[in-house]
Parts: structure tokens; C-alpha cells; sequence
């Protein structure tokens, strides 16, 4: 029988980490929260759910939606969901949860520690089904997220899986913010019916809803937001997808968990190994993708 996760006052008595403490967060659902000086931070043990960035200086890096559902068997809207072991619907599965069990399953800390540059670092891990995850979170200047999935050694065949770093991003307006590094990619568009596309050599700007799998590309991207006269830099590593969503106007009318008028407010750029760049472990092996998030300010 599964052990009965830890709640706040346990976390505490267990990892006394300056800068670190565990409360009670929505829904009486348990979260770390990080202040390290250089910057503050949440994450919810429900998901291993990163909710708050903030480096010192600057605005909230994440968006979470108003209307999110903060309960054990819901995932959490915005933040960092972490899409495994599929990405959207399960194929043959028509009654699976979208994007996988990862980000309602009750994750364990197993590490919490200070790095020798401040930075507070905590190892969040899980079973699902025969893999074992392993969740690694650097809170500093900048946000450094890893996922690492081994696969049991007791399995018998090699297993495949799909998975993602759902990211979500504070903007000040969709239509104003562009994003840079995927020039020259050729994507899935879900929102034309899956037809496979290629860029135009322009960065991506917004004029409708948004909905593209990006292929083959292991590229660093850049969101400029002159609204919040910042750029936000995702770079990644052992990811062979990224994905750009906003789902404007009429999709987040019908999500009851996403306010009408929050589609100008957010994007996601999400790093990813999905569809034909599923990843296939064998017996024993693991495999690690990382993210990796930088904000800087614009020239005045």
C-alpha cells in the first residue's frame, strides 16, 4: 500500500531549507513556496505543479487561470503541467484524462537543498505505470525544470511515451507579442485539421487561435512582449518538439476552467517529445528533458 503523502507540517519538520516552506495552498492542496531573494516561487506537490516565478525586478513570469480547479482529480489551469504519459487524448482511450495522469497524481519530495549559487532546488518523484519520474526544479534567476523517466527494469519490452513541459506565460496582450526561434519550422497545425505546414521565415504573431506542434526542432525561442517590456527565453535540452497554444476566443468560452476574456493574457510555448518523436525507453534506461526559463528586460 502507497504511503499517505506528507502533509505541510511534516514537509517542514523533514526539510528545514532556508528560503523554503510548505503551506496549504487552493483547495487545501500542499505547495512549496521559494523566496531566495533573487526570486520567489511555487509548487504544488498535486502535479509537481510549478504555479509562480518571479525573478526580483521583474512581473510574474507564469499565467494560472482565475477559474482553475484547485482538487485532488483536477488538473491545475496554467503554471507548468507535466503532460505524461500521453499528450492530448489518449489514442483508443477515449475515457483517459488528456495529457496523462502525471499532473493529477500526488508527487513525493525526495530532495530539498540550497545550491552553492542560491538557488533552491527540489526533486519531486512518482510511479506511473512501469516508469519512475523524477522531477527536478532550480528556482534562481531563472527557472530550471527537468523530468527525468526511467523505465523499470523488471519491465519485459522496450515502452514509448509522450511528454511535456505545459508551460503557460504571463502577456500583456496576445495580439502585441511575437515569438522567435521557429522561423523556419514546419509544424502540425491542430487547429487545420492536423495538416503538416511549414513557417515563412517570420516570427509567430496572433490573430486567432493557435494550436501547432512544432517538428524536429531543438531551437531556443523568444518571446517578446513590449506590453511588459520584457523577453522571456525558453531553452531546452533532449526535446524534439515545441508546442505554441492560445486558445482565443470561441474555445475558451466552452473550458470552465479558463475565464472568457483570459485567451489575451496568456500563451504557452511548451517543451516536448510527442507524436512520432514519442520517446521509446528500454528496460533499465532513462531519459531526461529539460527547460529551461530567462526573462530580460527590453531596451528602454
Amino acid at each position: 500500500m502507497d504511503a499517505k503523502p506528507m502533509n505541510a507540517d511534516q514537509l517542514n519538520e523533514k526539510y528545514r531549507v532556508e528560503g523554503l516552506r510548505f503551506v496549504d495552498g487552493n483547495g487545501g492542496l500542499v505547495k512549496a513556496v521559494v523566496d531566495t531573494g533573487v526570486c520567489t516561487g511555487e509548487i504544488y506537490m498535486h502535479g509537481a505543479h510549478v504555479t509562480h516565478f518571479q525573478p526580483t525586478g521583474h512581473q510574474p513570469v507564469l499565467w494560472v487561470s482565475k477559474q482553475s480547479v484547485f482538487e485532488a482529480d483536477c488538473a491545475i489551469r496554467g503554471g507548468v503541467p507535466i503532460c505524461f504519459p500521453w499528450f492530448g487524448p489518449r489514442v483508443g482511450h477515449p475515457q483517459a484524462p488528456g495529457h496523462g495522469w502525471a499532473r493529477t497524481r500526488s508527487w513525493d519530495v525526495a530532495t530539498a537543498s540550497v545550491r552553492d549559487d542560491g538557488a533552491i532546488e527540489m526533486v519531486l518523484s512518482t510511479v506511473i505505470e512501469s516508469f519512475f519520474l523524477a522531477f527536478t526544479v532550480r528556482f534562481g534567476e531563472t527557472l530550471s525544470m527537468e523530468l527525468q523517466v526511467k523505465l523499470s527494469s523488471d519491465a519485459t519490452a522496450s515502452v514509448s511515451f509522450e511528454e511535456a513541459l505545459h508551460t503557460y506565460f504571463a502577456v500583456s496582450d496576445i495580439k502585441s507579442i511575437k515569438i522567435n526561434g521557429l522561423e523556419m519550422a514546419g509544424y502540425i497545425d491542430k487547429v487545420d485539421g492536423d495538416a503538416t505546414k511549414m513557417e515563412t521565415g517570420s516570427p509567430i504573431r496572433f490573430d486567432g487561435e493557435c494550436d501547432r506542434v512544432y517538428l524536429d526542432t531543438t531551437s531556443t525561442c523568444q518571446m517578446t512582449d513590449p506590453g511588459k517590456k520584457r523577453t522571456i527565453e525558453v531553452s531546452k535540452t533532449h526535446s524534439h518538439n515545441t508546442v505554441v497554444w492560445n486558445p482565443w476566443i470561441e474555445k475558451s468560452a466552452r473550458m470552465a476552467d479558463f475565464g472568457d476574456d483570459e485567451w489575451k493574457s496568456m500563451v504557452c510555448i511548451e517543451t516536448a517529445n510527442v507524436g512520432d518523436q514519442a520517446i521509446e525507453l528500454l528496460p533499465g534506461r532513462s531519459y531526461s528533458m529539460t527547460a529551461r526559463i530567462a526573462v530580460r528586460e527590453m531596451n528602454k
